[in-house]
């Protein structure tokens, strides 16, 4: 008798599905139907009332506000979570008096509530160490917030502990809840419509001879630098393409190229290095689930030597004040002001208060946190993103290696440029939060088809069969 060796085609894993319990998903489209339906007919009910005694507009308002999030809440209880992600990316600014804080604050603050009292739990084990290691940099700028106690840097404190820890308890309610591919994407569609309209006005600033920087003042006011950190973080996420996020090839590489197109257009050096940095490490790393071309490696390594070559052009022009030069002054100046209080710095946010004759924020991470808190607080902060690294780097790779590449870009990108800024620092940390929240939900997918077998406790449960293996 003779050996018949068939080769097996190599298939890529699988989104499993449980078998569909019959009128299932009828139940289930009519209990929706009823929400919605509910919850529609009393948020009009107050509009009319809102509409018929004007003097009871703002009570009606706030009343159908409180109505739709209870209702959302009551169907998904990670709603505004999820519902928060597009918003991230928000930064039109409010508020001053020293408490100068962005939509993509609030947005974050509200959904943080929601996060915090009705995600999953328990915690897995890293997303907890990632938890103690903002706490320790908190607890390590706690010293300056007593030592200089003025408004703007009581109210930083606060703001960067929820910038940190609330981004990463968001993240996970949406990735631990397996709503990851569903709040990735709501934060890819805002970014993509930035991408676009950057370079529609790179176009037109082309046609009209002008070859600098795009910069966007409507709808909402974009600094280039903000342009370039924020497509950035969506390149990165849409180059990763998780296979547990589940987009198709053409989505991601289309998302891909535009905003990395909008990074070139928008001339951010910054967002440039980091974009490349983080591709490489994506690529030589590899993937469990697919094989990544090395050529893109071709174009990421002359990125980063074009950066190199634009700032040594501006070295030796001899403009003191271009974009090099004026950082060196910057550098400068900061250690200046670091050395008079080098143990716990100036206070967070010092050039806002008025606390020395200089008014910049400084364009170095590790200079600005010197300067506002001290060896001390700089030793809170290398605890902070290294630990976190390398407990990124320790996890499984299909939801590590995005996390862990995010958060070395935006170090990277705190090299040339101001870190400590919202929408930059939250992004990253909302990111890694969903990669841990979604390894955690593989793996109680995964522990509950090894209890159940295939007769599995929900109607359609969404798990890679191979996620959890190490």
């Amino acid at each position: 008798m003779t050996d018949l060796h068939v080769r097996l085609p190599r298939r890529r894993p699988v989104l499993y599905r449980a078998p569909r319990v019959p009128g299932a998903v009828l139940e289930r489209t009519r209990t929706t139907a009823a929400w919605v339906a509910g919850g529609a007919v009393v948020v009009a009910l107050l509009g009319v009332v809102g509409f018929v005694l004007p003097e009871l507009q703002t009570a009606a308002v706030g009343a159908a506000l409180l109505v739709l999030v209870v209702g959302l809440t009551a169907y998904e209880p990670v709603a505004l979570p999820i519902l928060a992600m597009p918003a991230l990316v928000v930064v039109q600014r409010v508020g001053g008096g020293g408490v100068d804080l962005s939509l993509s604050d609030f947005a974050l603050f509200g959904a943080f509530w929601f996060a915090l009292f009705f995600s999953p739990r328990p915690f897995s084990r890293p997303m907890r160490a990632m938890i103690w290691l903002s706490v320790v940099y908190q607890v390590a700028t706690l010293f300056t917030v007593i030592v200089n106690p003025f408004t703007a840097n009581v109210v930083e404190w606060f703001h960067a502990w929820v910038s940190v820890a609330g981004a990463l308890v968001l993240g996970w309610a949406v990735g631990r809840s397996g709503r990851a591919r569903l709040g990735l994407t709501l934060f890819l569609a805002p970014c993509l419509a930035i991408a676009a309209q950057t370079c529609l006005v790179a176009l037109q600033q082309l046609a009209a001879g002008n070859t600098g920087p795009v910069y966007i003042d409507a709808p909402i006011a974009m600094h280039k630098n903000f342009i370039g950190c924020v497509l950035a973080f969506a390149a990165l996420t849409a180059y990763a393409r998780p296979w547990w996020v589940g987009w198709p090839r053409w989505f991601s590489l289309g998302a891909f190229w535009l905003c990395s197109l909008g990074v070139l257009a928008a001339q951010a050096r910054q967002a440039l290095i980091g974009l490349a940095i983080g591709i490489m490490l994506i690529t030589l790393r590899g993937d469990p689930d697919r094989k990544r071309s090395k050529l893109i490696l071709l174009a990421a390594i002359p990125a980063i030597y074009f950066v190199v070559l634009a700032v040594q052009e501006q070295l030796a022009s001899g403009n003191q004040f271009n974009s090099a030069n004026q950082r060196l002054t910057w550098y400068a100046d900061s250690i200046d002001v670091w050395q008079r209080s080098p143990w716990v710095g100036m206070g967070l946010r010092w050039w806002t208060a008025g606390v020395t004759e200089f008014v910049f924020q400084p364009p170095n991470v590790e200079l600005e946190v010197l300067s506002s808190a001290g060896i001390v607080g700089l030793a809170g902060f290398l605890v902070l993103f290294l630990g976190g690294m390398a407990v990124l780097w320790r996890i499984n790779p299909r939801f590590g290696t995005l996390a862990f590449s995010m958060l070395m870009m935006r170090f990277v990108q705190g090299q040339f440029d101001l870190f400590w800024v919202s929408v930059q620092v939250t992004v990253p940390f909302v990111i890694v939060g969903v990669c841990l929240g979604a390894e955690a939900y593989a793996e109680s997918r995964q522990a509950a088809r090894e209890e159940t077998g295939r007769e599995l406790p929900l109607d359609e449960l969404r798990s890679v069969r191979e996620m959890a293996e190490r």
